[in-house]
């Protein structure tokens, strides 16, 4: 179970990192469902992103998130949890 709400909680960064690609419209759906994966994701997006150097414009701190949900997501599954 744990395993699943973490391959949805990086599907949901995912699917923020993408919609960042588009400009932010000020009243439509798309920006309630920002605000929604914003406000979901920004408690571990937010500290990362203090810790870890943005590369000029580019923030990867949701890659390097994604990256260690993976690798924790790996161990929890190889301790039978």
């Amino acid at each position: 179970m744990i395993s699943q709400l973490i391959s949805l909680y990086t599907f949901v960064i995912f699917v923020r990192i993408i919609l960042s690609w588009f400009p932010n419209s000020s009243g439509g759906a798309l920006s309630q469902v920002n605000r929604v994966l914003f406000q979901i994701t920004e408690p571990v997006l937010g500290p990362a992103r203090r810790v870890i150097p943005s590369i000029g414009p580019l923030d990867i701190s949701p890659i390097v998130v994604v990256f260690a949900l993976g690798f924790v997501q790996r161990m929890l599954v190889s301790a039978g949890l």
